[in-house]
């Protein structure tokens, strides 16, 4: 009789494992579906948007529309297997602004109908967001640098002034630490370069939330506008400077399919950019570097003794002078246009009169 009761104790154990191991083995695969399906999906959405539709290209290309007086153009240039964006006016010798996250080459209109007086000035939408293509892949700074080059070399240009913001400003270095005798001066402004953040300096949350794969997409689908705007008046000194109109137009491309995924490629490509940025920092930069940080950013406690891009880049150039920007947040171009022409004007000109951050 023991023996009979021990018999059916031991099925029922192995029974009940069994049925355990059957349901862990079905949630696992619950779970490895849902994840599979959520990236074919932001994967056959980037692919679906890697070429523009072929009316609202024909909408853009060459259309002239006036800002400040001044004249730009809507182009597209097939440069590195994508179609990328770019908004050109002008003349003189060429500047080349990189726009960051959340925002598209529309970043720069505050500022650029006064350097297109003495400058030709190149705004590309960044691969993925804007106007350009969206492809899967390639948002490393290395990758989007030869996008940028390649854009550079189809509009006959050899060398450049170069200057970027957020994200702009590592494909911005990444473009001159690539091609270093082709840029004349650097102007970055607004970003902890990966590999190269100062001392005790924290993550933010939101760099570690958008490196989480599918996630962010899936919790921001929809709500875009909230998302977003939390960003344009959290990281802004004056949250004015960026209008209602600025948002619409910012959030009208991240909300289109496959924007926000393309934005929250550009974080996932970090731990690489911190790679490359090591090799990259074996060699300085030996051209003149400017580099502006915003001096007061709410959602970063407010007062910024030491902006983290004057910080990172005077480890990775010889030449740098540091600029914290007073009365104004994350989005320099926008919050202070006129400091920002200023500077940029005097920096590449023949006189500086910038006060440096020693």
């Amino acid at each position: 009789m023991k023996w009979k009761y021990n018999s059916i104790i031991h099925i029922l154990y192995h029974f009940v494992t069994i049925t355990f191991l059957m349901i862990a083995v079905i949630a696992i695969s619950i779970l490895f579906v849902d994840t599979l399906v959520l990236d074919q999906k932001n994967t056959a959405m980037a692919q679906q948007q890697q070429q523009q539709p072929q009316q609202q290209q024909q909408q853009l290309i060459g259309s002239s529309f006036q800002m400040g007086n001044m004249t730009f153009s809507h182009h597209f240039a097939s440069v590195n297997g994508i179609q990328l964006h770019y908004v050109i006016g002008g003349h003189g010798d060429p500047i080349v602004l990189l726009h960051g996250w959340p925002e598209t080459w529309y970043a720069w209109h505050a500022v650029m109908p006064a350097l297109a007086k003495n400058y030709t000035v190149i705004a590309p939408d960044l691969r993925g967001l804007g106007d350009s293509s969206k492809p899967p892949t390639g948002y490393d700074g290395k990758t989007v640098a030869e996008d940028i080059h390649q854009l550079v070399t189809h509009l006959g240009f050899k060398t450049i002034f170069l200057v970027g913001h957020d994200i702009g400003t590592q494909v911005a270095y990444s473009y001159t630490a690539a091609h270093p005798t082709e840029v004349k001066k650097l102007v970055v402004m607004e970003l902890t370069i990966s590999g190269f953040a100062p001392p005790g300096r924290p993550p933010i949350w939101w760099g570690i939330f958008h490196q989480v794969p599918n996630v962010p997409e899936a919790l921001v689908q929809g709500k875009e506008m909230m998302y977003l705007s939390w960003f344009y008046h959290g990281l802004a000194y004056n949250p004015s400077a960026i209008t209602q109109e600025d948002i619409n137009e910012y959030v009208s491309h991240y909300s289109a399919p496959g924007g926000m995924h393309a934005g929250f490629e550009y974080y996932k490509a970090f731990p690489q950019d911190a790679i490359d940025n090591q090799n990259y920092s074996k060699t300085k930069l030996t051209m003149p570097v400017l580099a502006l940080g915003g001096g007061y950013i709410p959602v970063l406690g407010g007062n910024i003794t030491m902006p983290s891009v004057v910080y990172g880049m005077k480890m990775l150039a010889q030449n740098v002078q540091g600029v914290k920007v007073s009365n104004t947040g994350h989005f320099i171009p926008e919050e202070q246009p006129q400091f920002v022409i200023k500077q940029i004007s005097n920096f590449f000109g023949k006189h500086n009169t910038t006060n440096n951050i020693k």
